[in-house]
């Protein structure tokens, strides 16, 4: 490994790597582009220049989120993804190798034509739209969805940049450097929130880059950090007049709520219908009637938590070039209240068109009041204090914010069809325990919720919990380093064993999107026990995998006669379920 106090143009990296100009930077690290001495060609090189400040233990931990960022983007298999050609470590700090794209960031583009013909920017949405979805399908969220990272190929092609924050975000070294990862302005509201993103975060951040791209303008961005999150959060954009056919799909996709907005398919034949000129008639059913702005609204109420006080800067899309693959990384109180006015209709004649009659738009729902604890904090004080304490736990930490999951969709006796999780409360974490549970801290690092009487019990690596000896269980089993490609892979696998073993009935098994990981699985069967607790049995399993690799089960088993109450008692612990860390 080589070793080097200083980086820049003319430095050879693993042997091959001839670093050229610098042609981005943002808070993480700088983008250089750089010849590759050995297949003769052009690359971008992005350097993580967070690692220059943790500490030496700190960098493996480093090293290994970067690898995985290159992995994550590396599995996504898709003409509109960069490719990730190499993940090298120089200097104690990790450098991922990737395709170069010669042409500007839409960020670069927009600011130096002041706007984007609308189809054409349509054009770009879709192309967007079709990378994400194969992004989501393979497993991986972008969460950094922003003009800087669509990058603008002269040939007409349009790719997706820099899913590093899938990868950093959660670390908790990562906030030693003092910047934040992600633009404000950008990041869908439940994620300000400090809810888990979803699909749907995507696209609504890819909402706000086509408003930008058309307008000219950030639809939320302010004169600060703090006000910008407010604007994300409690108001609406102005209507987006210069988007023609375009203006109802972002409309659509700047629902503040997830379950508002259009599915990805949708939005698809709607970015479709743009690119042609066409007004999309569905999109005005996801286009309310009505926008609601909040005034007086104390920061406790839509962010619904506090932390301690750090000093962050927001992140400006158009400070640097981004000609390369990554881009830049950018006390007691009276109720606010809520005022209504009309949406702004376009201009008869315009080629957005009329609202048609039969279009029965969602009910616009302005974020709730979540009650706080009185305090004697002036209300700007107390305002930039917990919106600054948001930004850590939304941006950095956000993969600590855990809540409840409840599964639908789909025959029960149907196997191996994919099962979508309904996005989480962003009140969840602070939910009051159920009369007759406490919270238990395990000596192996997570916490639960486990009934009054239930008592811990050590076997191999599984632990469980039980009032009898194992009759009725809560058992989770940890496995720091899994044999298989995904958690639903594993639990085919168990399946296996099972129906060779045992009257094994199988009633539910699929995938779910769960924390970001759509191939995590639940797993629900039914079988005769002839040993230990004779009679018939039924059991549930949730497994994922957490950032770090590392695989958790959570299952419950009972009797079938006592099933009904055993099924509601794991809704329980999966909503109060915390993993270590957090």
């Amino acid at each position: 490994m080589e070793h080097s106090q200083s980086t820049g143009a003319g430095l050879l990296l693993a042997g091959r790597y001839r670093l050229g100009e610098c042609i981005g930077r943002g808070g993480m690290g700088k983008v250089w582009r750089a010849h590759d001495e050995v297949l003769h060609r052009v690359v971008a090189v992005k350097e993580l220049t967070a690692g220059r400040f943790v500490a030496e233990a700190d960098r493996l931990v480093l090293h290994a989120r970067t690898q995985k960022e290159a992995r994550a983007a590396a599995r996504i298999t898709h003409p509109g993804v960069v490719t990730v050609h190499d993940v090298l470590e120089h200097d104690s700090r990790p450098w991922i190798v990737m395709q170069y794209v010669d042409g500007p960031s839409l960020a670069d583009a927009a600011k130096e034509a002041g706007a984007i013909e609308p189809r054409e920017a349509a054009r770009v949405g879709l192309h967007v739209l079709g990378a994400l979805r194969a992004a989501h399908a393979a497993g991986v969220l972008h969460r950094d969805v922003k003009p800087g990272n669509v990058l603008l190929a002269r040939d007409g092609r349009v790719l997706i940049t820099d899913f590093g924050i899938a990868a950093i975000e959660g670390d908790s070294t990562i906030t030693r450097t003092g910047e934040i990862v992600g633009s404000i302005d950008y990041l869908a509201p439940e994620r300000v929130r400090g809810g888990d993103p979803g699909p749907a975060s995507d696209l609504w951040s890819l909402g706000a880059t086509l408003y930008t791209a058309v307008e000219g303008t950030s639809p939320f961005r302010r004169t600060s950090p703090i006000s910008t999150m407010q604007a994300v959060v409690t108001e609406e954009p102005p209507y987006p007049e210069k988007a023609g056919p375009l203006a109802p799909v972002i409309v659509a996709l700047l629902r503040k709520e997830p379950e508002h907005r259009p599915r990805a398919e949708e939005a698809e034949r709607m970015l479709l219908d743009a690119m042609e000129g066409r007004t999309p008639q569905t999109a005005q059913a996801y286009v309310p009637t009505q926008r609601v702005a909040r005034e007086d609204v104390d920061p406790a109420d839509v962010l619904g938590f506090g932390l301690d006080l750090v000093e962050l800067s927001e992140e400006e899309d158009g400070r640097a070039g981004t000609r390369d693959a990554t881009g830049p990384t950018d006390g007691s109180r009276a109720p606010g209240r809520v005022r209504t006015a009309q949406w702004p209709h376009p201009p008869q004649g315009s080629e957005s068109g009329p609202q048609p009659p039969s279009a029965s738009p969602p009910t616009v729902v302005p974020p709730t009041p979540t009650p706080a604890p009185s305090s004697s904090s002036s209300g700007r004080d107390r305002w930039r204090t917990v919106v600054l304490a948001a930004l850590v736990a939304g941006l950095v930490a956000g993969g600590a914010v855990f809540a409840a999951m409840n599964y639908k969709g789909g025959d029960p006796h149907a196997g191996g069809g994919r099962t979508t999780a309904t996005a989480p409360s962003t009140q969840a974490k602070e939910a009051t325990v159920p009369e007759g549970w406490h919270r238990v801290e395990d000596p192996a690092g997570f916490s639960l919720l486990v009934p009054d009487g239930w008592k811990r019990q050590k076997e191999g690596d599984q632990i469980d919990y039980t009032p009898d000896n194992g009759n009725h269980r809560i058992r989770i089993s940890i496995d720091k380093k899994p044999d298989f490609e995904n958690p639903y892979m594993h639990a085919l696998d168990l399946e296996r064993v099972l129906q060779k073993r045992m009257d094994y009935k199988r009633i539910k098994l699929g995938q779910v999107t769960y924390r970001d990981q759509v191939h995590s699985a639940q797993w629900e069967f039914s079988w005769t026990e002839r040993k230990d607790f004779p009679g018939p049995r039924h059991a549930i399993d949730l497994m994922y995998y957490e950032d770090d690799g590392t695989e958790y089960a959570v299952y419950m088993s009972s009797p079938e006669s006592s099933w009904e109450t055993t099924r509601e008692q794991f809704d329980i612990v999966l909503q109060h379920w915390r993993a270590p860390g957090e």
